[in-house]
């Protein structure tokens, strides 16, 4: 099930928070419940998927994407996703999230998002593609950062930087991989 509740709280939690730039880092503190994990008392993988979703939506209000997507009646999907686990979360306990935007290209946005546990590991790290889209389809990001009003920010101009170099081929490796996938 969706946890409407943990969201409602994450949002209420944080909407207070300063804004952040396009590119600044939200961090919120979660707890792993039982309800969110799998056979081996730990973190399922697929529960953590939805977790990240309590790291994207305050990162969203804070950086003043909900706003513009309800006035321009635009969505957010979520186009692709790589994550990489490497240290348990168990049942009880806490975390940190840590959610960001890294960059963005003509049709896409690329979110960093990662769980930190109390000892300072890092538990897992995802990387998303997300769209913004309307009934025609997608919106170019550039288009969603003039509605946002966010590249006065950046003086006028929207300057996107070169894309980190880990990003670059998980694109690249995106666009090798067959679609729609073989059938047997």
């Amino acid at each position: 099930m969706y946890p409407v509740i943990r969201m409602v709280k994450q949002l209420l939690l944080h909407r207070k928070d300063p804004p952040l730039p396009l590119t600044g880092t939200h961090v919120s503190t979660h707890r792993c419940w039982p309800w969110d994990i799998d056979l081996w008392m730990e973190l399922n993988n697929g529960r953590t998927l939805t977790l990240l979703d309590l790291g994207r939506m305050p990162l969203a209000m804070r950086i003043g994407l909900i706003g513009t997507l309800r006035r321009e009646r635009w969505s957010m999907t979520m186009a692709g996703v790589s994550v990489r686990y490497r240290r348990r979360i168990r049942a009880f306990d806490r975390f940190e999230m840590r959610s960001r935007a890294v960059w963005w290209d003509d049709r896409f946005v690329y979110l960093e998002q990662s769980m930190w546990r109390p000892d300072g590991e890092c538990a897992n790290h995802a990387l998303y593609r997300a769209a913004i889209v309307d009934g025609d389809g997608i919106v170019a990001p550039e288009r969603v950062i003039r509605a946002m009003g966010r590249d006065r920010d950046m003086g006028g101009d929207i300057d996107r930087p070169d894309p980190p170099a880990w990003i670059a081929a998980w694109i690249e490796s995106e666009r090798q991989r067959p679609w729609p996938p073989m059938q047997d």
